[in-house]
């Protein structure tokens, strides 16, 4: 019988105190486990393979609030930009770095969002842009995945999978929206579901997207000509009297759509001129990192608008709070499994009185020093590693009950059996801990006096 199976039975025989020691183990691995598993859905959530663009143009201000409203769909834009900033400013700014003709000569797209209002079912965010949208990569190598169409036409809309599960959406359902959030006041205009998007694990699984035309054509989503004209030039734009006067002409020849949202023939609505268009973020996607650095500080050199790279303001997100949040979770959850360590080393000290018969005529049938010795250091070991193992299915048994609940709250999606790099740690960090604690109720087994043990 070789010497671990010895301090198996050893074990056995305190199997109520053996177990309770191992189970404090095993607890705090578990916390180890879920919330490495949970960090390691956050750095995946908060990283450059979630975004899939190259910068984010937005109003001037806070780059953060930008990057959490635009990708994260947190929070609402300050203010919006006029739309001439994706028409001018953007292909101007391109044009202006050396070498370049066109700004297609380092722009792959760019695309035009819009963000203000919710659903009046779940109060989702509402997000109007382009069919170009739903052809991009949305993170690192993941294209979009889609049961049904996109919307092309105005008042076409296309759902998250978290939409459509928690509203019992499904397409040609019909929905209306609240101006401005859940305060504001529901619009007359109906959008009608053309295609359910598959999920994501992203913002994207909790966003309604619409046409932007459609966007354009609700009642009060259009600039008012003063408003408009008064805009344009605050962003520095030249605006003429004649250009002045087409923007009033075509104000006051716009028709709004009727309101069940649809398109009829004769009466269909007329588009929405340029002027009277706002966005409130631009996504683009440029052929290189260096296009990316040159083309932002071309564009951030006026005071019109700011284009950041969101991959390092996530960056700076993750450093200053997410970063130090996950390491003080860490701390804590290690802090647990030295606490079990501490109570292994009490249980099997705590037992060297009771056990010095016993020992004694272990070595009085000819067992060594070094083997009393080693047999206390196997159940060291066995208690811990045991746990370790317990403690991990039970980690990872944790993110699957609450893998459902993560979804449904923030949209993210968790693969519960994924491993992190770090739970390989776990196990040498164990080994070194069960030697650790051992040594010292294995050195007084050690030293046990064969004589006096058998005569008390």
């Amino acid at each position: 019988m070789n010497l671990l199976a010895i301090a198996f039975k050893s074990l056995k025989q305190r199997a109520l105190s053996s177990s309770l020691t191992a189970l404090s183990v095993a607890l705090g691995i578990m916390l180890v486990v879920s919330v490495l598993v949970v960090n390691s859905v956050v750095d995946n959530t908060f990283n450059q393979k979630s975004v899939g663009v190259s910068l984010l143009i937005g109003p001037r201000g806070s780059d953060l609030g930008n990057v959490l409203s635009a990708v994260y769909r947190i929070g609402k834009p300050a203010e919006n930009l006029p739309w001439r900033v994706l028409t001018e400013d953007l292909p101007n700014a391109a044009k202006r770095i050396g070498g370049v003709k066109d700004a297609s000569d380092i722009i792959d797209w760019a695309i035009p969002m819009t963000m203000g209002d919710v659903t009046q079912e779940g109060s989702f965010p509402v997000l109007g842009t382009t069919p170009k949208y739903f052809k991009m990569e949305y993170a690192s190598g993941k294209k979009f995945q889609k049961k049904g169409e996109l919307p092309v036409n105005s008042f076409d809309a296309i759902i998250g999978s978290q939409v459509a599960r928690e509203n019992g959406w499904d397409i040609s359902s019909q929905f209306s929206l609240i101006h401005g959030g859940a305060d504001g006041h529901v619009h007359d205009e109906k959008f009608t579901v053309v295609g359910l998007l598959a999920p994501t694990g992203t913002a994207n699984d909790r966003t309604v997207f619409v046409n932007i035309e459609g966007f354009f054509l609700i009642s009060g989503h259009e600039k008012p000509p003063e408003d408009a004209i008064s805009r344009l030039r605050e962003f520095g734009y030249e605006v003429t009297p004649e250009q002045e006067a087409v923007i009033r002409e075509a104000a006051g020849g716009h028709d709004h759509h009727d309101h069940a949202g649809h398109d009829h023939g004769a009466h269909a609505p007329h588009p929405i001129p340029d002027d009277l268009k706002e966005v409130s973020f631009i996504l683009v996607r440029t052929k290189s990192s260096t296009a990316s650095i040159m083309l932002a500080g071309e564009l951030n050199e006026g005071m019109r608008a700011q284009a950041v790279n969101p991959i390092i303001v996530i960056s700076r997100l993750m450093k200053l709070f997410v970063g130090n949040t996950r390491k003080l979770l860490l701390f804590l959850t290690a802090l647990i499994v030295v606490v079990a360590g501490i109570g292994i080393f009490v249980s099997i000290y705590n037992s060297m009185s009771d056990r010095k018969r016993e020992i004694a005529i272990m070595r009085a049938l000819g067992a060594s020093r070094v083997t009393v010795f080693s047999i206390i250091l196997g159940e060291s070991l066995l208690l811990c590693l045991g746990g370790g193992i317990l403690g991990l299915l039970m980690g990872h048994g944790l993110v699957v009950v609450a893998a459902p609940l993560i979804e449904s709250q923030a949209g993210i999606m968790v693969n519960p059996w994924s491993f992190d790099v770090m739970e390989l740690v776990l196990f040498p960090i164990l080994i070194g801990m069960a030697t650790l604690v051992g040594f010292l109720p294995g050195l007084t087994a050690y030293r046990t006096d064969v004589a006096d043990s058998l005569n008390d």
